[in-house]
């Protein structure tokens, strides 16, 4: 897989005009894009097929976590969407997750994200949660595995340990990626790109650095020869 596929362009916008304008500025080198709260709450599952319509793939970051029946009909719905990848909080338990993994269809992928990488120790102990960022992690990681995941969403800094109890056999998804040009803003568990790459990762997600610089096609290329270099 070339380093480009790897990249997902976080269309964190307000309007369906601005983010089919990222699309189509940066789909000579990125193919893959990520769709979540912000712009689905603003344009609903339309986006998502105007997205799909210029051959790029989706992965729908709705952090569904619900009663099981609730998340089951919503992974439903996003399946029949034709998104490739759809998440979910494995905080919601074992059985919500496998409802959540007994109706997929069409081969969507159901990502579990563990710990948010806004997130340090102290917004555990505020939610009464007394183990380490790691250890909280592996932990849900192992439910959803249990359960039926495809992968995992967690920060970069939790590869090693997620690669080290689960080898290649889910999907690790990871947010909080800054290249060294840009500002870390509210992330807490950061890397760059290539550090989240050699790390072992399978995709990198990166938002701001990308759809906030005036030239985001620029952003793309040096965030492409940062990995490279």
């Amino acid at each position: 897989m070339a380093k480009s596929d790897k990249i997902i362009v976080a269309l964190d916008v307000p309007t369906k005009v601005a983010a089919l304008d990222l699309v189509d500025q940066l789909r000579e080198h990125i193919s893959f894009f990520k769709i979540g709260l912000q712009l689905y709450t603003a344009e609903g599952p339309e986006i998502v097929c105007s997205v799909l319509s210029t051959g790029a793939k989706v992965w729908l970051d709705l952090k569904l976590h619900d009663i099981p029946n609730t998340v089951a009909r919503a992974v439903e719905s996003a399946s029949n969407l034709g998104v490739h990848m759809l998440t979910i909080h494995l905080s919601g338990g074992s059985e919500m997750i496998r409802a959540a993994t007994a109706a997929r269809t069409n081969n969507i992928s159901i990502l579990g994200v563990t710990i948010l990488t806004s997130a340090t120790e102290q917004t555990l102990r505020e939610i009464g949660i007394t183990d380490r960022v790691d250890d909280q992690v592996l932990r849900l990681a192992k439910l959803g595995v249990e359960a039926g995941i495809d992968g995992v969403v967690a920060s970069p800094h939790e590869i090693k340990v997620l690669r080290t109890e689960f080898t290649d056999k889910i999907k690790i998804v990871v947010q909080g990626i800054r290249p060294r040009w840009a500002e870390p803003d509210d992330q807490k568990r950061f890397m760059t790109p290539r550090q989240a790459l050699e790390a072992g990762a399978d995709y990198i997600g990166i938002g701001r650095p990308i759809t906030t610089h005036p030239r985001p096609r620029e952003a793309v290329t040096k965030i492409l020869n940062e990995i490279e270099s």
